[in-house]
């Protein structure tokens, strides 16, 4: 081994040497004071014991020895027994401190006027479905109106917001187009009028044996042909926006108008304008939308995992925000019988009443729909807490004793909600005032 080592070794033992016996010193030193303390505080005692009760101290005087050397013990095991049980020393089964079941609330007569209790039980549980949706026209009452022909717009008679009547004029539109059809209308007649006549010749000239059968055949083959494409000169006009009274009109004068008039199909309001006086327009165009305000749709689409709850004729409401909340009762008037395939929902409507004009196509809607009723477990609203993302309901265990326990539930309907898990039928639980217990829990919880 290292001699320096070894010569360190050696010095700290020699240190702890000279350390222990100082401490042995130091000890013995305290030990001789403590006993020379308490002798001399027995000697006043004795004294004082002398002075006031000398029975006393006649009777230690003639005590053995022992008791004597017991008495000058006595203290020091006093206080060694004392920190000993101090520190349950003596006790092979410590007490275990009770502690608060953080899920157990009491009441007292003031909680107890706040809550009501009741037993989770079966009843008809009507899953009520919420989705976004929309005030939409009523298709069956909306039209959009366009041009009959190819031309300028001359005139416009129908402005957005106005009221009008079937066959009210909404525009006037100059058409070449028109012309040329009247034109031709006027050729046919008169093409089929001079083929009509000359038919009638041949009928005349074959029974006089001056002309042969297919001479006849031929001229009543020509009057059939030019009496057909007068008829399609008729329907040319029809579907250019003339009357059948303005085509005789036509057909008796011989008078040309260019004027084609956009006309009002339905009863309604002109909810919009797309042309402008001068605009060149085409037949595929449409210039005016009119619709009947009186009924409305409310559309929704409803995601495909829900779309089984929903049925046509179901009952179903829509709240209106921009009404300030405003619920509107109906009926389910369709259900898509598809699923979008982008969205993954299925397109659902409900037909609004709208006599007094309050509700207007492209508010934002909620539509509530209710599903057909099945038989579940319910519990009211007002039995359930919400803490920490959970569902939790008050049981009662005895007179003044609950327990919070935590369940799962489903969706909301009519005030109450289907217990999934959690939760027997029969149990009785709180059904009112859930909240103030959960409040009186923690308060008793925080010691207060």
């Amino acid at each position: 081994m290292n001699p320096q080592l070894l010569i360190l070794l050696k010095q700290i033992r020699d240190q702890l040497i000279v350390l222990k016996n100082r401490l042995l010193q130091y000890a013995e030193e305290a030990y001789d004071s403590v006993r020379a303390t308490q002798k001399q505080l027995y000697v006043q005692a004795f004294d004082w014991m002398a002075v006031r009760v000398p029975a006393l101290t006649d009777t230690y005087l003639q005590a053995p020895q022992w008791f004597k050397k017991g008495l000058f013990v006595l203290p020091w095991l006093i206080i060694v027994f004392s920190t000993l049980n101090y520190f349950d020393v003596f006790d092979p089964k410590p007490a275990v401190k009770s502690v608060q079941d953080p899920n157990i609330v009491y009441v007292n007569d003031d909680l107890r006027s706040m809550i009501k209790d009741g037993k989770a039980e079966l009843g008809q549980f009507t899953e009520e479905v919420r989705v976004s949706g929309r005030i939409d026209f009523n298709e069956s009452f909306l039209a959009r109106i366009g041009a009959n022909v190819t031309g300028r717009v001359s005139e416009i008679l129908g402005f957005p917001g106005q009221m009008v009547k079937q066959g009210d004029l909404l525009a006037k539109i100059t058409s070449t187009e028109l012309t040329q059809s009247q034109l031709a209308y006027l050729q046919a007649r008169s093409g089929s009028q001079l083929a009509e006549q000359a038919a009638n010749r041949a009928r005349i000239l074959y029974k006089e044996d001056v002309i042969a059968l297919a001479e006849l055949q031929r001229r009543e083959a020509e009057a059939t042909s030019a009496k057909a494409q007068f008829g399609a000169a008729n329907d040319q006009l029809r579907v250019q926006g003339m009357d059948q009274a303005s085509i005789d009109r036509l057909a008796k004068t011989s008078v040309i108008k260019s004027v084609n008039n956009v006309l009002a199909t339905i009863d309604g309001e002109i909810v919009e304008r797309k042309i402008t006086k001068g605009q060149v327009v085409q037949p595929a165009e449409a210039l005016f939308t009119v619709a009947d305000l009186d009924a409305l749709w409310a559309i929704a689409e409803v995601p495909e995992s829900a779309a089984y709850l929903i049925r046509k004729g179901q009952k179903s409401s829509i709240i209106v925000p921009a009404l300030r909340n405003q619920t509107i009762e109906g009926v389910i008037s369709h259900v898509d019988s598809i699923v979008n395939p982008t969205t993954r929902t299925v397109l659902v409507r409900m037909d609004v009443p709208n006599q007094s004009g309050q509700v207007k196509p492209g508010m934002l809607a909620t539509m509530l729909i209710d599903s057909q009723p099945r038989e579940r477990l319910l519990v009211p609203l007002e039995a359930i807490v919400r803490e920490d993302n959970s569902d939790y309901v008050y049981v009662r265990e005895d007179d003044d004793r609950y327990r919070m326990v935590q369940v799962k539930l489903g969706p909301e309907g009519k005030g109450f909600r289907p217990v999934q898990s959690g939760l027997k039928e029969g149990a009785e639980i709180v059904i009112q005032g859930a909240y103030h217990l959960n409040t009186e829990r923690k308060k008793q919880l925080s010691g207060g």
